[in-house]
């Protein structure tokens, strides 16, 4: 929408303005199952008394001026039109032979449903960047939200502010942080001049390698292997699948290697499960020790996992909302599926901790607010572009909610994320809620046709890594009481 500067108009951001850039038109989906389906009208009631209609982002035009510079421009909403009953899409509710096939057949129908929102289907810029999808027959909520209003940490902060305790009706759930962001070892007290000294080196000398690696992924590729997209390939049909584990497992195996962290168990997880899968697709085509390099995004705000939305909304605050991440080259390494499991989370524990020394994910954010302000979207977009074409996936984790929680009293299932189709043929989203972190997949089926396969790699690795870790600390318990 072009129109004059309006005084009031807000500027976008840079992260913002390279979001809504045609060619890139970032979409997050937020997936709320329920126990039970909410109706139209009553996901109206929930939306219209929540704070997302009193959010300036959420009740607002993106406009242009006639220099084309993006703004902000305050409405009044109308809620019908960002509340959509999906019930009357082909959603598939039976299994291929045409017997029903319950629960499972009722996911595989939201998955698909998700899958061509994830390609085809963009927001109308004549209303706010936002919809609400009902899938009354699934219990499903579907929740579309333009990159440009937040990121996944603003976006499930927002959300929880919605959602009451199950076991405390009238309680908010817990912003429990994350936790697991190792602080710089320099500001530890007892540290000597020596070990700051050395701290600082490595900081400066890991920051420096990263970043030119970074910036070398504009022109180096990974290597041609089954998983891999490229160019175009933002547009190829998806498919959908998720991986389910357990965060006890998750944790029961992180206590296996000293100062490991529920990161590093994702990335070791993730790369067994590519060697599992690529063992599968390629047999002996793939040398030892190959690299695929994932592209992660780093939440940069001072306290790490979900904020307070009151800190969240303060202008001066260090944990603003908005799009305040990083990105980070993330690699894992295929190897035969053969030794001990645990050296899959050794290694990545050792790649993690290297990276958290650095200032890879700041600099990226720096280097890209750089380029938006100087050169403009189109310009950031190629690099950025280029960058995905010549790495293997995304990847992202957020931390959920610990405990159960309900939305307008009735109980949420399960949460789930993805973002509208990349370059890559291959995106995960990890997001933790009571217990359980869901991995979701969206991969281009053309190029990864069985994703179903592929999430049950991921989920054999983390069962395998849990009994390599029972044995290893059975193994200790008889040492010390010999």
């Amino acid at each position: 929408m072009v129109s004059d500067y309006g005084g009031d108009d807000e500027p976008l951001t840079p992260a913002g303005r390279l979001f809504l850039h045609p060619e890139m038109n970032t979409i997050i989906h937020c997936v709320i199952g329920l126990k039970q389906p909410l109706d139209v009208d009553q996901v109206k009631s929930i939306v219209g008394s929540s704070f997302m209609v009193q959010h300036p982002r959420f009740t607002s035009l993106m406009v242009r001026d006639r220099r084309g510079k993006e703004h902000w421009r305050k409405i009044q909403i109308e809620i019908d039109r960002h509340i959509i009953l999906a019930d009357h899409h082909p959603l598939t509710t039976a299994d291929d032979d045409g017997t029903d096939g319950g629960v499972d057949s009722s996911s595989r129908a939201v998955s698909d449903y998700l899958a061509e929102l994830s390609v085809s289907t963009p927001l109308s810029s004549d209303k706010p960047l936002w919809e609400v999808h009902v899938l009354t027959a699934h219990n499903c909520l579907i929740l579309r939200i333009h990159h440009a209003l937040g990121d996944g940490i603003s976006l499930m902060s927002m959300f929880l502010a919605t959602c009451r305790k199950a076991a405390e009706p009238e309680a908010m759930p817990s912003m429990g942080v994350g936790g697991e962001r190792k602080r710089s070892s320099s500001s530890s007290v007892g540290r000597n001049w020596r070990e700051f000294l050395l701290g600082f080196v490595k900081t400066v000398v890991f920051s420096l390698v990263f970043a030119v690696e970074f910036l070398l992924r504009i022109w180096v590729s990974d290597r041609k292997t089954p998983i891999i997209g490229g160019a175009g390939v933002e547009l190829w049909p998806r498919k959908l699948a998720v991986a389910s584990f357990r965060l006890e497992d998750m944790k029961a195996v992180k206590k296996a290697v000293a100062g490991a962290t529920i990161n590093d168990v994702l990335f070791g997880v993730v790369s067994s499960g590519l060697s599992r899968y690529l063992d599968h697709r390629s047999p002996n085509a793939l040398r030892n020790g190959l690299r695929l390099t994932g592209l992660a995004m780093v939440n940069l705000r001072e306290q790490p996992g979900l904020q307070e939305l009151s800190d969240l909304m303060k202008s001066n605050s260090r944990s603003r909302w908005g799009n305040k991440f990083g990105m980070l080259l993330l690699p894992v390494y295929y190897h035969k599926t053969s030794g001990n499991p645990l050296d899959y989370l050794k290694r990545a524990k050792t790649m993690i901790d290297r990276k958290k020394q650095s200032l890879e994910g700041h600099l990226s954010y720096n280097i890209g607010n750089i380029l938006m302000s100087w050169f403009g979207p189109k310009v950031a977009w190629i690099l950025n572009y280029r960058i995905m074409c010549n790495t293997s996936f995304t990847i992202s984790n957020v931390v959920g909610p610990h405990e159960e929680i309900t939305i307008a009293g009735v109980p949420v299932t399960y949460l789930r994320a993805n973002t509208s189709s990349l370059p890559h043929a291959l995106t995960m989203h990890m997001v933790s809620y009571a217990g359980r972190a869901d991995l979701q997949m969206l991969v281009a089926k053309d190029i990864i046709p069985d994703p179903e396969f592929l999430a049950k790699c991921f989920q054999d690795a983390l069962l395998e890594m849990k009994e390599a870790a029972a044995a290893a600390t059975l193994s200790t318990e008889n040492i010390e009481g010999n």
